[in-house]
């Protein structure tokens, strides 16, 4: 998997009760599943081996949880600007419950009444890509869906509700990379289980 050039590692943090049952999680701090933690503690062997530069980490307890038992929790640092999107009046509502009284809703092109919108996100992912092209070599990431999601669109220039465009399943492994130079990023891998 690995290139000449830095890559990043992205890991969506394990399964919740809100992740299995499709609640909009953003700063509700709740804690891993049994799943979640197992699935969690899968990733060490995944990641075996692996050296990075610079471990960071959500805030929240799900990504940091999944980070300690992955193996990283010592080496990592917690980042504001890797927080879930903030859904606002939706935290905790389903999509399904959302369309009833919303039809059509999108968070990626609609954002959530009360909480962040697609451009906050992303603005928070500039920031992030700024601090990962100043660190010289592969960086590990923990965070989440939406949040990451929009992270891959900023990463290869597409506008921050192109995240809509990609699904990202808890305890996956996304890799992000360079081809020709550090002038091309691109996703190397998506959503590896």
């Amino acid at each position: 998997m690995s290139s000449t050039f830095p890559e990043i590692y992205l890991i969506r943090h394990g399964e919740t009760e809100w992740s299995a049952s499709g609640k909009h999680t953003g700063r509700t701090d709740i804690p891993l599943t049994a799943k979640g933690e197992q699935a969690a503690r899968g990733l060490a062997d995944r990641l075996k081996g692996l050296t990075f530069q610079a471990v960071w980490s959500s805030p929240s307890q799900r990504a940091f949880n999944t980070c300690t038992l992955a193996g990283f929790g010592a080496a990592a640092i917690k980042k504001l600007d890797l927080q879930e999107w903030d859904y606002g009046a939706y935290e905790g509502v389903t999509t399904k419950e959302i369309v009833v009284g919303r039809p059509g809703w999108n968070v990626f092109r609609d954002g959530c009444p009360g909480g962040e919108q697609a451009s906050d996100v992303g603005a928070r992912a500039d920031a992030i890509i700024a601090a990962l092209r100043a660190v010289a070599g592969n960086v590990l990431i923990f965070s989440s869906a939406h949040f990451l999601r929009v992270l891959a669109a900023r990463w290869i220039g597409l506008p921050p509700d192109g995240g809509e465009h990609f699904v990202l399943d808890t305890a996956s492994l996304s890799i992000f990379g360079y081809e020709h130079d550090l002038t091309e990023p691109v996703i190397r891998r998506w959503n590896q289980k």
